[in-house]
């Protein structure tokens, strides 16, 4: 089975060669932020004699309004928003995967209460909702990802009840309940494995949503807050030196274009490998 999926992967990517390109593109975003401790500048260190610099060898990205190294910012704001998005993802899809399951293999009162409950959830706007909690919660990367992740998890929940009623059917389900297994070892040791691929492609796409949804919640100062950097707060910060200093836009702009576009691409090309042939 691994082969066949390295084989599928490979010809996946051959025949996607903008999937290529979004794959090295989160490879290098992730690295960068990773790793951006190593760059030998602070990204909150101010410079009253540096403000608004333009990009150039000294400083690749120019300088904020406070004389703070652009690039470094840039990368520590990676850092938070890469982190907020897989996060989220994480918690988002444990949940989906337990709602989804449960309510797919139990099936009669149990599916119409949870489903209900997500067919609740989903009819609220979920922006307004993120905005409400985030009023109530105090700022800060934690509660960002507790409240994007609590958020988001419905539509994988749906995904997750479509395979799960489609697999209790199947033989191998079937033997394992009438002779006498564990109905949550049969969920969590028959079901859940192998609707596994299902399952990591939702989540490549979760985590492209959740870094917009960051995105949008710091852009209105509802998000991470200053001196931490991430990409939204940055274009936030940007809106008042749109016309002297554009880049202060572009630069947090286009990496979170990238960074969205190069999931989605790769979660489609994953949906191709794994849909039924």
């Amino acid at each position: 089975m691994n082969e066949n999926f390295l084989k599928n992967l490979k010809l996946g990517f051959k025949s996607n060669k903008l999937a290529i390109a979004g794959a090295i593109i989160i490879v290098i975003m992730a690295f960068a932020s990773i790793f951006s401790f190593a760059y030998p500048v602070n990204p909150n260190a101010l410079s009253v004699t540096e403000r608004l610099v333009a990009p150039c060898l000294k400083h690749p990205f120019g300088t904020d309004d406070m004389g703070r190294d652009y690039f470094a910012r840039c990368l520590n704001g990676g850092r938070a928003s890469l982190l907020v998005g897989f996060m989220a993802m994480v918690l988002s899809t444990f949940m989906g995967v337990v709602v989804g399951s449960i309510s797919g293999f139990m099936g009669g009162k149990v599916d119409i209460i949870l489903m209900r409950l997500v067919d609740a959830l989903m009819s609220l706007p979920t922006f307004l909702i993120m905005v409400v909690m985030n009023a109530y919660l105090k700022p800060g990367l934690q509660n960002v990802i507790i409240i994007i992740g609590l958020l988001t998890w419905m539509g994988i929940a749906r995904i997750v009840r479509g395979e799960t009623m489609s697999l209790k059917e199947r033989d191998y389900v079937v033997y394992s309940r009438v002779s006498g297994q564990n109905k949550w070892k049969v969920i969590f040791c028959h079901i859940i494995p192998n609707i596994m691929p299902t399952i990591i492609v939702a989540a490549t796409m979760n985590i492209a949503s959740a870094i917009l949804l960051e995105s949008a919640l710091s852009f209105f100062g509802l998000g991470i807050r200053p001196p931490t950097a991430s990409w939204g707060s940055m274009l936030s910060n940007a809106q008042g030196y749109i016309v002297n200093a554009p880049y202060l836009a572009i630069f947090p702009g286009l990496l979170i274009l990238l960074t969205v576009i190069s999931f989605n691409y790769l979660g489609e090309v994953l949906r191709k490998i794994f849909e039924p042939k």
